[in-house]
């Protein structure tokens, strides 16, 4: 009783004291930034992890892509992380990376400049030593003893589907078992599907279970993960390649004991490996590996929305606003939900159809999976807009994504929401002509007609009626002029409405062709990763066919450009080849800093773009 209450009491105490202080973000303070490997010497084939970390600030921007030779690194995602001490908190992002070595040697990770707090901080140098995967393993097999894998354990690579286009979320199970009688001690440094080409989803811990295969028992692990190709045609995915580290028995120089020491049907070893004291074993590693499986991929279609920022899947949209009235400037938070199954790290914030006399803030947004790989769930973005003017509604949202089941583009749009907001300018009533009264006729009595005889003769006639008013105050005179009025004006209101769309015309043409020449200078330069390089170069095509077709350089493929350009069948497949890189590096979800390109495939894609001419 005493301790139960002596744990309520340090309890409340602990939340009296989180209630009286509040956590207080050290924003303020200057930010710092770390860098670290989670080890330092690896083989070749075997990544590790790097991770920066930045604390102290509100807001910070990660490196770009990092280029060292013989290493590839990775942007694997980011966490944020909230520490405490003596009541005051430390806000901190850390960002993840994984370095793979592609060969052996001592390599230089050099400091990256990360923004932070509106400021440049640079992280430390690190050193990765990577040693020949030829190398023998301090817990490799002795010489001169061999064990067939196949008898002690499996692994397989199952994928939900074997079509699907660029972008895709495709499920996949890898699943590994070890006979019940090779106890596993470890899976070795974890499993890897290896091939190019295509993105995987961070694997979770295993689905462990006990199965009867073949009439043998299998201690099995069940990794789930999702694949995302990044470039259409044939990939090969995998094999899956893992070195679990399991307890081999040790023989012994009683006869009894078989050869197979993994014979399930002799009842000696079921004994032997029923009672541990009679199990002496010792730990071994095996390699094991899985079949390879082919991915056909189709590219997403020509003529995306320019609301489309590479989502595929199936999603759905509902959004609200808090609060429903306020003043002029003040803001109102628009929360966005996207709801569904599909590549969530390529779900962006919804664009509005309308932002005239709206001040938008960057959007921030929250993902919350509904399983265990994170293709399925909700994304949450919240957007500040404060009007500048009085407005009746908060505009429409859109959102664009590609359906991979109906194979088109979808676009969901919501309702514009009303609110009130009160002051500003009043907008300026239309003014209202004063009602006119005609002045009531006076009343005349008729004069009385002068009794005549019937035979008199009538010798006066009656007076004509007669008007005094000028002739430029008659309403048939303005009547008259309002026609040839009209004509004018319509005229003048033609011929501004041509020279403005002649002047926004001309205006689009120039920034086209100013980001174009940005585009060939930047090509030109050496610092540009492959990635980045083979992005602008399409770019630039897209530029250089909506100059002479007129269109949109969104709605520009390899196919529209060769056509513009009347380009012959090699340039044609130049082209799509060229256009097919730029997909890679737009839907493979991260960076990829392997190397530099060479002189000569710069030279190459140089002279492409150069040669299109209409």
């Amino acid at each position: 009783m005493f301790h139960s209450r002596h744990t309520f009491d340090l309890r409340f105490i602990i939340a009296l004291a989180c209630v009286l202080f509040p956590l207080s973000h050290s924003f303020g303070a200057a930010a710092s930034v770390t860098a670290v490997l989670d080890n330092s010497e690896t083989i070749v084939g075997q990544p590790v992890q790097l991770q920066i970390k930045v604390s102290g600030s509100a807001s910070a921007k990660p490196p770009g892509e990092m280029a060292v030779d013989g290493l590839d690194i990775r942007f694997t995602g980011q966490s944020q992380l909230l520490e405490g001490r003596n009541f005051q908190f430390t806000y901190s992002y850390i960002y993840n990376y994984t370095v793979m070595p592609l060969k052996a040697g001592t390599f230089k990770i050099p400091p990256q400049t990360v923004q932070a707090g509106g400021s440049s901080y640079r992280t430390p140098e690190l050193t990765l030593h990577v040693a020949d995967s030829s190398a023998q393993s301090p817990r490799s097999n002795r010489p001169g003893e061999s064990i067939d894998p196949s008898k002690i354990a499996f692994v397989e690579l199952i994928l939900s589907k074997t079509n699907a286009y660029v972008g895709e979320m495709i499920p996949a199970i890898v699943r590994i078992g070890f006979n019940v009688r090779t106890p596993v001690e470890s899976l070795g440094n974890g499993v890897e599907i290896t091939g190019q080409g295509f993105t995987a989803q961070k694997m979770r811990e295993p689905r462990q279970a006990i199965e009867s295969i073949g009439g043998k028992s299998y201690q099995t692990f069940t990794f789930k993960t999702a694949l995302s190709p990044a470039r259409s045609g044939k990939i090969e995915v995998g094999p899956v390649q893992v070195n679990p580290v399991v307890r081999i028995p040790r023989t012994t120089r009683n006869p009894v004991i078989p050869r197979d020491l993994f014979d399930s049907n002799d009842p000696f070893m079921d004994n032997f490996f029923r009672d541990p004291s009679f199990a002496p074993s010792t730990p071994r590693e095996i390699k094991l590996k899985s079949e390879a499986a082919i991915l056909d991929v189709k590219p997403l279609p020509p003529g995306a929305p320019p609301s489309f920022g590479g989502a595929v899947g199936n999603f759905s949209m509902t959004t609200e606003v808090k609060p429903k009235s306020a003043q002029v400037g003040d803001p109102f938070t628009i929360t966005a939900k996207i709801s569904g199954r599909g590549n969530f790290d390529r779900v962006t914030a919804p664009s509005f159809e309308d932002e005239h006399g709206w001040h938008k803030y960057p959007p921030s947004s929250d993902f919350k999976p509904d399983d265990d790989i994170g293709i399925s769930g909700a994304k949450t973005f919240e957007t500040v807009l404060s009007a500048n003017e009085r407005k009746e509604n908060i505009p429409a949202q859109l959102f664009t994504y590609f359906d991979p089941q109906k194979e088109q583009y979808v676009t969901l749009r919501d309702d514009p929401i009303p609110v009130r907001i009160e002051g500003g300018a009043a907008p300026t009533p239309a003014p209202v002509a004063p009602a006119t009264q005609a002045p009531a006729a006076a009343a005349t009595p008729a004069p009385s007609p002068k009794q005549q005889e019937i035979l008199h003769q009538v010798t006066e006639l009656p007076p004509a009626p007669e008007s005094f008013t000028p002739f430029f105050a008659r309403r048939g005179f303005w009547l008259a002029q309002l026609a040839p009025l009209l004509l004018l004006l319509g005229f003048v209101g033609w011929k501004i409405e041509r020279a403005r769309l002649n002047d926004r015309e001309a205006r689009r043409r120039e920034q086209l062709q100013h980001e174009a020449a940005a585009l060939q200078r930047s090509l030109r330069r050496e610092d540009v990763s492959p990635q980045e390089y083979f992005s602008r170069a399409s770019r630039a095509v897209q530029l250089k066919t909506a100059l002479v077709r007129n269109v949109e350089p969104n709605a520009v493929d390899a196919e529209i450009a060769a056509a513009a350009f009347r380009a012959d069948e090699e340039t044609r497949r130049r082209l799509r080849e060229l256009f097919q890189k730029s997909d890679e590096a737009r839907y493979s979800g991260g960076h990829n800093g392997i190397r530099l390109l060479p002189p000569e495939v710069r030279s190459d894609v140089l002279e492409l773009i150069e040669n299109l001419r209409a």
